[in-house]
């Protein structure tokens, strides 16, 4: 007979993955170049620096590191709250944090939370893995985090404007330009 638990994760990745099949809007995410990159319709639309861990990629538990492969945006948490605000387990506390301020590795301003749809990221969701703002700005562009993809909170805030539940996620150890869309040659016409 088989697993319940395990039924209902397989017919919610089976939705997940047609719905999101529908939609023409992805994220994109390249670890070896830091950077973060929206795709709606085969085109780039932006493109963010990002924080990925500075344990390297992987999925076991404990380990702090970045998944890999493909996941989906489960949740989104923090509508209109001011940069900076402080959220913790996905509930602003009330607390502001400046940007770069000393000491403080707070998640901010908006959480934008991940799901796995292949085995090697399954447990993404379990160990809280999200897109989300970090006060240390200086530090986005390289592998300073402890697993999620750490942005600017400017940028996430745009980012999370433009997510929605469902919407596609890849993490790949490949370049960025290697993941986007190429863009097609067109015929045009002209005097030479």
């Amino acid at each position: 007979m088989m697993n319940k638990p395990f039924f209902i994760v397989a017919i919610v990745l089976i939705a997940v993955r047609q719905l999101s099949a529908s939609s023409s809007t992805e994220i994109i995410i390249s670890i070896p170049d830091q950077t973060l990159a929206v795709v709606d319709s085969g085109k780039l639309f932006a493109r963010y620096r990002v924080s990925t861990s500075k344990f390297g990629n992987g999925d076991n538990v404990g380990s702090y590191r970045t998944p890999l492969g493909m996941l989906f945006v489960s949740g989104k948490f923090g509508d209109h709250l001011p940069a900076g605000t402080v959220i913790k387990n996905r509930a602003p506390t009330g607390e502001i944090i400046a940007v770069d301020a000393p000491n403080r590795d707070a998640i901010v301003s908006r959480v934008i939370w991940l799901r796995g749809m292949e085995r090697q990221n399954l447990a993404a969701h379990d160990r809280c893995i999200y897109i989300h703002g970090t006060p240390e700005e200086r530090r986005v562009g390289r592998a300073a985090s402890f697993g999620c993809i750490r942005m600017r909170s400017g940028d996430v805030i745009a980012l999370y404007d433009r997510v929605h539940i469902g919407m596609h996620v890849t993490i790949s150890e490949k370049a960025i330009d290697e993941l986007l869309p190429q863009e097609k040659p067109t015929l045009r016409s002209g005097a030479d």
